[in-house]
């Protein structure tokens, strides 16, 4: 039974899984609209590459529909357990590239930027370019703990469950990723037009 697609939107994660698993596709599309976005996000911040992270999204939400016929509500969420996926695909990614020979800084590409006016533009591309720059040189799992808690503003417990650690290991890895990205980013505050930021 498919039902309209306005009563469909204010379904949890959860319950739009079920619908999907039972057979109605627009369950589905309105699951990847809402989840795929935020997916790309996160492994475009931890792997600074876009076909990658594009890769991985579609990669975690094939994973999800697959699984979706056998989950098990009230066990874990529907995006803890996406981020768990896109975190591992992430994970393997970035040790094939060490294998392969680490890429340079200057390798990185730009993240893309939907530009309100050109000067706005300019400094925020140069914004995102120098935390994806200061991101890139973290430790793996600093720069995952960094990105799901301050970029994709998740809580310590999920970030935790997310990367198969203690809530003390997930504050351990911000902390020291917040720090060494301050110390990155110092002496940068007027390149980036914060010089008239109190």
């Amino acid at each position: 039974m498919t039902m309209p697609r306005d009563d469909l939107a204010i379904l949890s994660d959860e319950a739009l899984l079920v619908l999907y698993a039972n057979g109605d596709p627009v369950a589905a599309r309105l699951l990847t609209q809402r989840l795929a976005p935020r997916v790309f996000a996160y492994a475009m911040r931890v792997l600074g590459d876009r076909a990658e992270a594009e890769d991985i999204t579609q990669e975690a939400l094939l994973r999800l529909w697959r699984i979706a016929p056998d989950w098990r509500q009230g066990e874990a969420q529907v995006t803890t357990w996406l981020y768990r996926v896109a975190t591992n695909l992430a994970t393997d990614r970035l040790r094939a590239r060490k294998r392969r020979q680490a890429d340079t800084l200057d390798d990185v590409p730009e993240p893309g930027d939907d530009r309100p006016d050109v000067v706005t533009g300019l400094i925020e591309a140069d914004r995102m370019a120098a935390l994806q720059t200061a991101l890139a040189c973290l430790p793996d799992r600093q720069r995952q703990a960094v990105v799901l808690r301050h970029i994709e503003g998740m809580t310590n417990p999920e970030i935790a469950q997310i990367l198969e650690i203690g809530v003390e290991a997930v504050e351990s890895l911000t902390a020291r990723g917040k720090r060494a990205l301050s110390a990155l980013l110092a002496g940068k505050k007027e390149e980036l037009g914060y010089d008239d930021v109190i």
